[in-house]
């Protein structure tokens, strides 16, 4: 072979050197390499360098599963050329969110007839474009796709219902009211729905939703076994997903093994039928997965639904009232096989909302999540948001144990998500002093609550804190060592830019009325230094962090930090923590995503020249109510990180001054990034909601959504 990768090969005693290359190892190994490589890449690149590899880049194995979703720099032109070297080969394809891509691109996936699973989510998809699709893919059966304002199934030609009708599984993204092609699809054995459907139009004119029940073809629904509905916030995304489950009134399919609705906002519309498919859930003793409401589901409903079944995904998030049933079910024996459970979502569980005054047994205890990690030992994502734990390591409690001791019992854990208050040390520590003042005292009066004896962690010097202060988190990260997802969000933080905005400011306490959390700060930052294997990092509502240098310590040894989510981070009245900021960005060089929340944050000079030693940056969101920003350090930024093909900036500012910026990357960047998004908006201009409604889905759920992305069955994991 021409282009060989030679290796020196050392003997010890002669010291003499042998070459070995590629074309000396076997096929199999090859092919073992070359699956690591993206397809574009694959094709373009590798299959070019000899005939041997040509060979190899085109076996089957390599091109039966192609995903081009993040493809970012693959333009119309690149892709064309790749979908006429996948055309006989490719069975599965998914171009999810491949937003840029044209039309004419996307008929040309008709000439890929052996396809059988087909993914065009936020492409540009019309009913007659999918109708030529779906009559050329005789042998689909799997399709995604949206339903986009002007949909009609009735442009469908006689092939493609037919097509439809040999459909097992389906994914609807709704962007307007419709059953879309549900009525077309008889063979249905998965149905997974997301409903984002605004209640009003860009005109201010109300989205009236009147559909026939009739029209969702109850018939089709017999082989079901599997429904999901993920919903964003607003009432005729409610009111469509009861017409969808209406043939559940009468009749809930045999089969059904997972039954996922995810609805935001502490209220959603009452569905009489949900004791019914509790009940029909429990009988059959092979339920997968089943996340309901907390109006949908009562305790003896949830007692039926769960008794004889082992479970691999459950969500009970913000069902306070199922908090004894839920313990009692898997500790108790209510469940066949607990080792079974990998994702738990016990989200805002707590029996009352927060508040200073509160019972024991309204809280998280360490002895309740030890049964818990004895019986669920395989649990591998965890989420604990919007709950309270406060370790008070008083000599009256006899040295309780520590929550994060508990949480150290679960051995597989990778995702993890706790309240902040979680990892307080309690009143022993320097950060929260309760000797003389209740904590509920601090909120009362007009007074300022002081800030005594909050930390601030030095680099390599020794702390001035005593080190108990973080010995109950130091438990965690001792028996945590496979983590790769960790949030930490304060109780009372809420966006100014969230994604489900209704259900994050219903269902959290006032800013501020956690004392505990205060006792997070610095070192409690550094200490997590000891997850080498972590990945993406969520740090919201942290009023403890003084300078942020915690936050130097922690990059300096997790080098591998892919996505990084900073916001409310120390006082809300300055940025004070923008020098560690600074030196966290030049170590992060593998970062891929960066989302930054901060009311005071300048993004100047200095930030962005930081922010351009993160070479593999692919997407930015920048959110500040009073932030500013450099246009022209803006653009060099741009120019200097060439993967960036997401730039969000929600500030302060005038119009013209955003619009400008923004006209100006776009019109430089764009040739050379096709996929590139950039939005440059005032925070609190009155237009900014119909500016946020034309971003991508696939974009917008990653930048405007501090929503927990753990514990989430993989049917509602966001896009």
């Amino acid at each position: 072979m021409d282009r060989q990768i030679e290796q020196a090969v050392c003997d010890e005693d002669t010291m003499s050197s042998t070459s070995v290359g590629m074309s000396d190892l076997s096929d199999e190994i090859l092919l073992c390499i070359l699956r690591h490589v993206p397809v574009c890449s694959l094709l373009v690149n590798v299959a070019n360098v000899c005939h041997k590899l040509h060979t190899l880049c085109h076996d089957k194995t390599l091109l039966a599963n192609v995903s081009l979703s993040e493809e970012y720099l693959a333009d119309d032109l690149l892709v064309r050329g790749i979908l006429k070297q996948l055309a006989n080969h490719v069975q599965s394809l998914s171009l999810n969110g491949c937003y840029w891509l044209s039309g004419s691109t996307m008929e040309l996936l008709a000439r890929c007839r052996g396809v059988t699973h087909l993914d065009v989510t936020g492409c540009r998809i019309t009913s007659l474009r999918l109708s030529r699709l779906l009559s050329s893919l005789s042998l689909l059966r799997s399709l995604a796709f949206d339903v986009t304002p002007g949909f009609n199934s009735a442009h469908f030609s006689s092939e493609a219902v037919g097509s439809l009708s040999r459909l097992s599984e389906l994914r609807q993204t709704l962007l307007t009211p419709s059953y879309g092609v549900v009525p077309c699809c008889a063979q249905l054995r998965k149905l997974m729905l997301q409903f984002d459907i605004p209640d009003v139009t860009r005109e201010g004119v109300g989205v009236c939703c009147q559909l026939m029940v009739g029209q969702s073809s109850v018939p089709h629904y017999q082989q079901l076994e599997e429904f999901t509905a993920r919903l964003a916030p607003g009432e005729v995304n409610q009111t469509l997903l009861l017409l969808y489950l209406a043939v559940f009134s009468v009749h809930v399919p045999k089969r059904l093994r997972v039954f996922l609705v995810s609805i935001p906002g502490p209220n959603p519309a009452h569905w009489p039928a949900a004791p019914s498919l509790a009940q029909s859930l429990g009988q059959h003793g092979d339920l997968e997965a089943l996340q309901l409401p907390r109006s949908w589901l009562d305790s003896l409903s949830l007692k039926r639904a769960l008794e004889g079944n082992s479970p691999k995904h459950l969500s009970f998030s913000r069902c306070p009232a199922l908090w004894p049933q839920v313990f009692q079910s898997l500790l108790e024996g209510g469940v066949k096989d607990t080792s079974q459970l990998i994702s738990l979502n016990l989200s805002g569980i707590n029996q009352v909302l927060y508040s200073e005054c509160r019972s024991a047994d309204d809280q998280l205890t360490p002895g309740t999540v030890s049964q818990l990690a004895a019986v669920c030992s395989n649990i591998k994502h965890l989420n604990l948001m919007h709950t309270h734990y406060h370790h008070e390591n008083s000599p009256g409690l006899s040295g309780e144990a520590h929550l994060c001791a508990s949480l150290a019992k679960f051995p597989c854990l990778q995702s993890l998500t706790l309240p902040v208050c979680a990892l307080s040390d309690g009143i022993n520590t320097h950060q929260v002093s309760t000797n003389n003042t209740s904590p509920s005292a601090l909120l009362l009066g007009l007074k300022k609550a002081p800030r005594v004896g909050l930390q601030n962690y030095k680099l390599d010097s020794e702390s001035s804190l005593s080190r108990d202060s973080t010995s109950g988190l130091s438990q965690l990260l001792a028996g945590c060592h496979v983590l790769q997802t960790l949030e930490l969000i304060g109780p009372g933080f809420v966006s100014a830019l969230p994604r489900l905005e209704p259900c994050s400011r219903a269902s959290v306490e006032p800013r501020g009325m956690c004392a505990w959390a205060r006792g997070v700060g610095d070192s409690h930052l550094a200490a997590l230094e000891a997850l080498p294997c972590l990945r993406r990092l969520t740090l919201a509502g942290l009023p403890g962090v003084l300078r942020g240098t915690g936050l130097v310590q922690l990059t300096r040894q997790c080098k591998d930090l892919r996505i990084l989510s900073l916001a409310n981070i120390g006082s809300l009245k300055t940025m004070n923590y923008t020098s560690a900021l600074l030196e966290t960005l030049k170590q992060c060089t593998q970062l891929q995503e960066l989302r930054l929340e901060q009311p005071y944050l300048n993004a100047n000079i200095s930030f962005f020249e930081a922010l351009s030693c993160c070479l593999r940056l692919q997407r930015l969101c920048l959110i500040s109510r009073s932030g500013t920003f450099d246009p022209a350090a803006t653009e060099t930024f741009m120019e200097r990180c060439c993967h960036v093909i997401m730039c969000h900036m929600f500030m302060g500012g005038t119009l013209v001054a955003c619009r400008t910026l923004q006209k100006t990357l776009l019109d430089r960047f764009t040739f050379e990034r096709s996929a590139l998004s950039v939005v440059i908006y005032p925070l609190h201009h009155e237009d900014l909601p119909s500016v946020i409604r034309d971003i991508p889905l696939t974009l917008l759920d990653r930048i405007t959504l501090f929503q927990s992305h753990v514990a989430q069955p993989p049917h509602l994991s966001p896009l």
